[in-house]
């Protein structure tokens, strides 16, 4: 007769570990259930045995490469909102992940669904599991399950960052659809210029050697140009791209991404989308935060991680010191001067109604409208200024052509 290895909770909650002899997995759950236990995890010996062995070579692996693995962000927020409806069906944490691990899909999600239900079943919480993987749950999930956990409402604390990281996505998703066209042009009329340079210009200028006389300036600077992108162009492409590598490494340094940050937030249409992005994302993350019962030191501490801005995140961490009892965060934060009186104004009311999580998420909502109405006075000055661009240098190429055929025909003429 088979025997079945369990993991399961008596009547007072208490895990229990043990064995039992029974013909199949469904004699075995049915002997638990007559015994007053809960399974959690029932599994006969030999499946046991490669489980563990399956396991110890995937930790080898991993000791191996370097690497936990990390959940894509729309597969974290599909496992967020499965979970919340599991969770509110009235499923046990333990059971709801493992229906999620059981699931036909990627095998990262899959692995790390599983390791979380393991830890579970162990005896640790759900947020001490997440812990193990900080690239794919950030400190804002952790911290937002862990009120849930302390408050009995996991269900509702993991719906509210369903809610948060929706509205994020489609932050990011209406600053990245604002610049393709813009990137489709500006690739476009790349590719046009250097056509230009490379296959007609040459084509004209042995014509106008072979004619003879001088030719404009601005003729001899575009075959200048010219004859240098056919030979040396191998040698710019590679400057640019040793010059792009290195100021991209410039920029994730500490001082490269606050000196980025700085500009950003002097250009006169892009710091609008930033400032208005940050604000919204620091009153969105705040506020559910502390509905979900996180203390405000703490919720400003994890706040100031997610405003992509490291200039508004100092900003942030100065008032955060700056607050002493804890409970008024509107005067700090109007202190520094980085944020606007309107932000401060909203907050201070809140405050003093004792419905800060209310003002907060009217301040992101004004600051989502601020956001979309700065992206499309973004698109709308973009394209054109753009399009103008390109046609310039075209126009440029253009009349240098024209001008050395007139002066050229003018000669034969005389």
């Amino acid at each position: 007769m088979p025997t079945f290895k369990y993991i399961a909770r008596d009547a007072a909650g208490k895990r229990v570990d043990g064995t039992l002899d029974a013909a199949d997995r469904t004699n075995a759950m049915l002997m638990l259930q007559q015994m007053g236990r809960t399974p959690l995890s029932l599994n006969q010996a030999s499946e046991v045995l490669g489980k563990q062995t399956s396991l110890k070579a995937r930790f080898q692996f991993k000791l191996s490469t370097g690497r936990t693995g990390r959940m894509k962000p729309r597969a974290m927020l599909l496992f967020s909102r499965e979970m919340a409806d599991l969770l509110a069906s009235g499923m046990t944490l333990g059971r709801a992940l493992h229906t999620l691990a059981k699931r036909d899909s990627e095998a990262t999600y899959k692995a790390i669904v599983s390791r979380l239900r393991d830890e579970v079943i162990q005896g640790s919480s759900l947020s001490e599991g997440l812990q193990i993987y900080p690239d794919t749950f950030p400190q804002l999930y952790i911290s937002m399950v862990r009120a849930g956990e302390a408050s009995g409402a996991l269900a509702e604390s993991l719906t509210g960052l369903c809610l948060h990281y929706e509205r994020v996505q489609q932050a990011r998703g209406k600053v990245i659809q604002a610049m393709i066209y813009p990137a489709i042009v500006m690739v476009v009329g790349v590719l046009s210029v250097i056509g230009l340079m490379v296959v007609i210009v040459p084509k004209f200028s042995t014509i106008f050697e072979d004619l003879g006389g001088a030719m404009p300036l601005p003729t001899q600077i575009l075959i200048g140009i010219s004859n240098a992108l056919i030979h040396y162009g191998w040698l710019i492409l590679l400057i640019l791209f040793g010059a792009g590598m290195a100021f991209r490494q410039f920029l994730r340094t500490a001082d490269g991404q606050k000196w980025k940050d700085g500009q950003q937030l002097k250009m006169p249409v892009v710091s609008k989308i930033v400032r208005a992005n940050s604000f919204a994302h620091f009153a969105r993350t705040l506020e559910t935060l502390i509905h979900n019962g996180v203390p405000i030191l703490k919720a400003l501490t994890i706040s100031e991680e997610t405003v992509g801005n490291s200039v508004i995140a100092a900003e942030i961490s100065a008032a955060r010191a700056r607050v002493t009892d804890g409970s008024s965060i509107a005067g700090p934060l109007a202190a520094g001067g980085v944020f606007p009186e309107l932000f401060t104004d909203m907050l201070a009311v809140g405050e003093e109604t004792g419905d800060l999580p209310g003002a907060l998420k009217q301040i992101a909502r004004r600051y989502d409208e601020e956001l979309d109405f700065s992206i499309k006075i973004l698109t709308t000055v973009l394209e054109p200024v753009m399009i103008l661009g390109v046609a310039l240098i075209i126009g440029f190429v253009a009349i240098s052509m024209l001008m050395a055929v007139f002066d050229l025909t003018s000669g034969l003429g005389a």
